[in-house]
């Protein structure tokens, strides 16, 4: 499987916990929406990941990448410290440069 080289190092970042690498794959005014809520900036997206990997250790295992002109769909076997653990997760991404602007997780 081919992966963009901003997820590739979206997941790495994931894989080591590192909230401040992970943060740093996103635009300055980046938007994640996640579980009903929307992080703002990668701040935001920093703080969100840094608890989310505190509560859950979440790593991810990309099992299919598909892109097309306006988003980067990354389909994933998460496993961590949560109800439901290894869960199919879907994470759309929108591009901007070599960043990413926009991500939804989506179940």
């Amino acid at each position: 499987m081919q992966l963009n080289k901003i997820v590739t190092r979206l997941i790495a970042a994931q894989n080591s916990h590192d909230s401040q690498a992970y943060a740093a794959c996103f635009t300055a005014a980046a938007i994640v929406h996640d579980e009903g809520k929307i992080y703002s900036g990668q701040a935001a997206i920093e703080r969100w990941i840094a608890d989310s990997n505190q509560q859950y250790q979440a790593v991810m295992k990309p099992l299919n990448y598909e892109e097309t002109a306006t988003e980067h769909l990354l389909t994933a076997e998460v496993s961590g410290n949560f109800p439901g653990s290894p869960a199919i997760l879907h994470f759309h991404l929108g591009l901007e440069g070599d960043l990413i602007r926009s991500l939804e997780i989506t179940g």
